[in-house]
């Protein structure tokens, strides 16, 4: 057993009992690092244990009795000490009364509160169990009956009595949403995510990449919620495990857009939330504002009449649009241009399209058969998995120009991806031009910008050699539309694959060596623009950590 795992502990119960391996020991240590979350969230989070599995060992941990509740175990007499209100409140039941003791079961037995407010209602000492969430809700409806007015269950104490009320009468989530946006923009949260635990929804915000918890969410509406939500953004079936939309909210008479992003898990949807600001890409090159020298590198990759050039980024739909401006530099006159997949050759070229399968062999036969077709220029829209990634490849070694879509972050994460693929012998580096990597980042709106004094965390993670002078955060005012930010740009990289970089590409092993030779080379990247930004006061320190850092 891992050594971060003391004796007695959930983890330890839980491995001793073969539910857990080692390796789901680090994995959960490593989950509960990265969001804060418990060591049982952790593991349940990651999809190795139940709901069910937690409880049982928490009890054996705390030394309780873990009880499958039926209806004979508990006695009306009890029942009569603990209101309704409180039972919903805390999921608990109370079981027996025997002198001045009141046996209850509940569902976290570690809520202090709830212990406490038992005792000060029923003047007894409590005895606790440990039970099913979904049992206790059970039994509250058969010994209480049903409320009048259903809860919707949200509890948080970032959030007033009064609000919890408003919010919880309304079972259908609404209200819960509306409360949740305008949190993220009065605490300018970078996201908020919903996350399901089993029979529980936790909801957490993340700021200056740190993780902390907002609150719970019961279950039981959340499907009303995941579907409300899904509308919105116009996204009604389920059949797709992952989906992405936008929201526009109305705050203080303003429009603010916001990006949802849905995954399929265990328990629910796992919805993450988060400010979007729009940054299209314009139609021509000398829009974009590129620094001369990028701008310089950008057409010298549009020049090359073969090889493969790779464009960056976790978001498609920009994606798509940096591989048409390059499209839009390349001299097409005359020549074959294939565009694979739905996103890219949406500007002004126009050029015939083929459906890009979802399955990766699939995907890359696609692009095989492409190259039967003649083709003098092949656009993918994505090429991270190992087959297409070769195939694509394969297609620049026959002599063609390839624009390849990449689903990575940042140029260090695209070396390492690259170099892990080289390993495995699935390309020749020779045959590719250069990469074009970039990353959204979101200006200050200078009317309400304040200086601001950042945490010793924030300061930290940002590991500046000289700070500047003072750092900014907004308040968010009717100029800004209460959202903090003017507008949203791009921090652009573009590294050629000159003869001598691939020659050390081709002898590193680690991403540490190629940016130890591009730093002696000068080689900065899109790290100097985001510093230059934060020393100017245009953005904040969580944008910059968000942006630049992670």
């Amino acid at each position: 057993m891992t050594a971060q795992i003391k004796k007695g502990s959930l983890g330890a119960i839980l491995s001793a009992c073969n539910i857990i391996t080692e390796n789901d020991i680090n994995a959960a240590l490593e989950e509960q690092g990265r969001t804060g979350a418990r060591l049982g969230e952790a593991l349940i989070t990651l999809g190795i244990v139940t709901q069910e599995d937690i409880d049982w060992a928490l009890s054996n941990q705390l030394d309780l009795p873990y009880i499958r509740l039926k209806a004979n175990m508990i006695d009306l007499e009890a029942i009569r000490l603990v209101p309704a209100a409180t039972a919903r409140k805390f999921n608990l039941i109370p079981l027996i009364k025997a002198g001045g003791e009141l046996s209850i079961a509940i569902s976290d037995p570690l809520n202090k509160a709830a212990i406490a407010a038992v005792e000060q209602l029923s003047g007894c000492q409590v005895n606790i169990s440990v039970a099913l969430i979904r049992e206790i809700r059970e039994m509250i409806e058969a010994c209480y009956g049903s409320s009048g007015q259903e809860q919707l269950g949200f509890d948080s104490s970032a959030f007033s009595e009064k609000v919890l009320d408003v919010i919880n009468g309304d079972l259908g989530g609404g209200k819960l949403l509306d409360y949740l946006l305008i949190f993220i923009l009065q605490n300018r949260l970078s996201s908020l995510s919903l996350q399901p635990m089993g029979d529980t929804v936790m909801i957490s915000g993340r700021r200056s990449g740190v993780s902390r918890p907002i609150g719970s969410l019961a279950g039981t509406y959340y499907p009303d919620l995941t579907l409300k939500i899904r509308k919105n953004i116009g996204i009604t079936a389920h059949s797709e495990p992952s989906s992405c939309g936008l929201l526009t909210f109305s705050y203080r008479s303003h429009p603010i857009t916001f990006q949802i992003a849905s995954m399929a898990g265990y328990g629910g949807d796992y919805i993450t939330i988060q400010p979007h600001l729009s940054a299209g890409v314009p139609d021509r090159l000398a829009d974009l504002h590129l620094p001369a020298g990028q701008e310089a590198d950008f057409i010298r990759l549009s020049r090359r009449q073969q090889g493969i050039t790779f464009f960056a980024s976790r978001n498609t739909q920009e994606r798509d649009r940096f591989m048409d401006l390059m499209l839009e530099e390349i001299d097409t006159a005359g020549k074959n241009v294939i565009i694979l997949g739905e996103g890219p050759g949406k500007m002004n070229k126009r050029f015939p399209r083929i459906l890009l399968p979802r399955n990766e062999a699939e995907r890359a036969e696609t692009i095989m058969r492409a190259l039967d077709h003649a083709p003098d220029i092949l656009v993918i829209e994505d090429v991270t998995e190992g087959m297409p990634f070769t195939a694509a490849c394969r297609a620049a070694m026959r002599g063609k120009l390839v624009l390849a879509g990449l689903e990575t972050r940042g140029t260090r994460n695209v070396l390492r991806h690259l170099l892990l693929y080289q390993q495995q012998n699935y390309f020749l580096p020779i045959f590719v031009n250069g990469l074009v990597s970039f990353k959204g980042i979101q200006l200050l709106c200078q009317e309400c910008r304040t200086d601001y004094l950042p945490p010793s965390e924030e300061l930290a993670a940002m590991n500046l050699t000289t700070p500047p002078a003072s750092f900014y955060r907004t308040t968010g005012c009717d100029a800004c539309a209460h959202s903090g930010f003017s507008t949203r740009q791009f921090l652009t990289d573009i590294l050629i694959f000159t003869d001598e970089f691939l020659q050390i590409f081709e002898q590193s092993s680690d991403v540490a060596a190629l940016e130890n030779y591009l730093g002696m080379a000068g080689y900065h990247g899109l790290a100097d623009e985001g510093l230059r930004l934060l020393m100017a006061g245009d953005v904040s320190p969580e944008e910059y950590i968000a942006s630049v850092v992670l």
